[in-house]
């Protein structure tokens, strides 16, 4: 078959064609991002996104979105449907609710780190201890609202462990979060607050005056899972699994953080 000249314009020009458009889906493809909405506990802020700019390094296209509050806040909004990935609850009893009700996608919640919980006031107060607290030169104390906030519940069990909660529940302040705890003694709006020992890490205007007692208070764990409504399940797993690494663990322990499995 003899190919006029036109014929072989033609035949160039289409192959340029699918050319270009092969070239144009495999660009599209290589710049397909994808979105990660996570519901992260507040005392986690920080550390997160720092983890989070470690894993875009090598995964470029994933943006995240993160929801920041109480566990016990987040967790109702996703028993509400709100849509989420994965979620990283700064105590177990958040976590134990959503699996109950079928929210959580089976075999992939784990225990990823632990924390503890420190008395905090000004730099210049005269506070000493967990009885000192008692004291009529403390005005007011920062807890995080047991109802939501894992802090807020473990510094009550903690109070009662030491006898103290009943003498000091009229001086206490809610917070809606253990960040918000934190500010109310940076500014002095609160005499001492409850907070976890990264958040006093975090800050210049406050001073650690104990640690609670281990036992008083249940085990302070950060389990993570990935959500069964998660829009994205492969990629949301891929992040948790990066959770454990050698890079993540180091960022969670420069931030004071120990591992759960440590």
């Amino acid at each position: 078959m003899r190919l006029t000249t036109r014929g072989i314009s033609n035949r160039i020009g289409f192959g340029l064609a699918m050319f270009a458009l092969a070239a144009a889906l495999a660009a599209c493809h290589a710049g397909k991002s994808a979105t990660l909405t996570v519901s992260v506990a507040a005392s986690l802020k920080d550390a997160i996104v720092e983890v989070e700019a470690a894993y875009n390094q090598d995964h470029p296209a994933i943006d995240f979105r993160n929801n920041f509050g109480s566990s016990g806040t987040l967790a109702s909004e996703i028993e509400q449907g709100a849509p989420v990935d994965a979620f990283l609850s700064a105590g177990s009893k958040q976590m134990n609710e959503l699996e109950a009700k079928g929210l959580i996608a089976s075999g992939t919640r784990h225990d990823l780190l632990r924390n503890e919980l420190v008395l905090i006031a000004q730099p210049d107060s005269q506070l000493r201890d967990f009885q000192g607290l008692a004291d009529r030169s403390v005005k007011l104390i920062a807890l995080g609202d047991p109802g939501s906030v894992p802090a807020g519940q473990y510094g009550r069990q903690t109070l009662q462990a030491l006898h103290l909660y009943d003498k000091l529940s009229a001086k206490l302040v809610l917070g809606k979060d253990v960040r918000q705890v934190l500010t109310y003694v940076e500014t002095g709006n609160a005499d001492a607050g409850l907070v976890y020992s990264t958040d006093a890490q975090i800050s210049g205007k406050v001073r650690v005056v104990a640690v609670a007692p281990e036992s008083s208070h249940d085990p302070i764990v950060y389990p993570a899972a990935i959500l069964k409504g998660s829009r994205d399940p492969d990629d949301a797993r891929k992040f948790t699994d990066f959770l454990g690494s050698p890079a993540a663990k180091a960022i969670f322990i420069k931030h004071g953080f120990t591992m759960a499995s440590s």
